[in-house]
């Protein structure tokens, strides 16, 4: 019992000498040690408020986590695909181009792995299937053998161009979902949030200060395991001097200026409609995507239709012929 009560008079005597960083820790431990009855309590509307700052930055979390995607160029390209360099090498119009001035089928070959000095393209999976649908359609070509062209040969190519510009458009969204939604957000994230998080922590600092002074100034000191002396027991709190009631007074004044800071800088995130416009933007890229996917297959499916219409016509007319 002498001993934790020398230890609680030598920490009472150095808690009158250390700094105010260790003078917060040391109120601190003893919060976390249930030493403190006295705790000064935050108004409930600034609580309200680390409340709905906290969901909005659960709510940024998540959406990054999952947005973020959307600066990754192959997040829908298969894993299971296996495409060479020269499969990369041009695009699907560039390949089609040299392939209309093809005169023989070693040209055609030729065209279709043509080195480029441009970048790799895209790997996303409308690309992938563009690049699958034109070599699919030079495979048919060169071993066509009847009349005219072969309808499949050349639905495959005129798909295989048409996926491609549904690729570009989906590159085109996910451009500007990365600059209108994804930085507005992260933005948002990483420094408007970061701001009401200090704003908090210096709010809790001064509240850590204030009851430090205040415990400082009743002469409470840190009890291990809660052991009391008697005399302590019966010791009655002393009258505040002018200068310990002067030194709350100012300690409590930076805890009132803390909070109205944190409160207007909680409610200038919380009220701010950035994110709210960011997601706009991410809605007005994907619908300029779909729409534009949606106006370039509507434009290719007629077309692919007549080549159908055409096939079946001959084929029911070569089976009528055979009969």
């Amino acid at each position: 019992m002498d001993n934790f009560k020398n230890l609680s008079k030598q920490l009472s005597g150095i808690g009158a000498q250390i700094t105010p960083f260790a003078s917060r820790t040391f109120q601190f431990t003893k919060e976390q040690f249930g030493q403190v009855e006295d705790k000064t309590q935050l108004p409930p509307d600034y609580i309200d408020l680390e409340k709905k700052v906290d969901a909005l930055k659960q709510a940024h979390q998540k959406m990054i986590a999952v947005t973020s995607q959307y600066s990754n160029e192959a997040y829908d390209y298969p894993p299971n695909i296996k495409e060479t360099f020269q499969d990369l090498g041009r695009t699907v119009s560039e390949k089609v181009s040299l392939l209309s001035s093809a005169t023989t089928t070693t040209e055609a070959q030729a065209a279709l792995v043509a080195p480029t000095s441009a970048k790799p393209q895209p790997k996303t999976f409308s690309h992938a299937v563009a690049r699958a649908s034109l070599a699919s359609s030079q495979l048919l070509h060169q071993n066509h053998t009847g009349a005219g062209e072969d309808p499949l040969a050349t639905a495959l190519e005129k798909y295989a161009v048409a996926v491609e510009r549904v690729g570009e458009a989906r590159l085109a969204q996910d451009s500007q979902i990365q600059s209108n939604f994804l930085a507005g957000w992260n933005t948002t994230l990483n420094t408007n949030l970061n701001f009401a998080s200090r704003a908090r922590k210096n709010v809790e600092r001064s509240r850590l200060s204030l009851d430090a002074v205040k415990a400082h100034a009743k002469g409470t000191t840190f009890k291990i395991g809660g052991q009391t002396g008697r005399n302590e027991q019966q010791h009655e709190e002393p009258e505040l001097s002018p200068e310990a009631q002067e030194e709350i007074e100012k300690a409590e004044d930076e805890f009132v200026t803390q909070t109205e800071e944190a409160v207007g800088v909680m409610k200038n995130v919380l009220d701010s409609p950035e994110p709210l416009r960011s997601l706009a933007e991410l809605i007005a890229a994907q619908v300029d995507y779909h729409k534009k996917a949606y106006e370039i297959l509507s434009e290719l499916a007629p077309v692919v239709d007549g080549l159908q219409t055409e096939q079946e016509a001959t084929y029911r007319k070569s089976r009528e012929e055979a009969s």
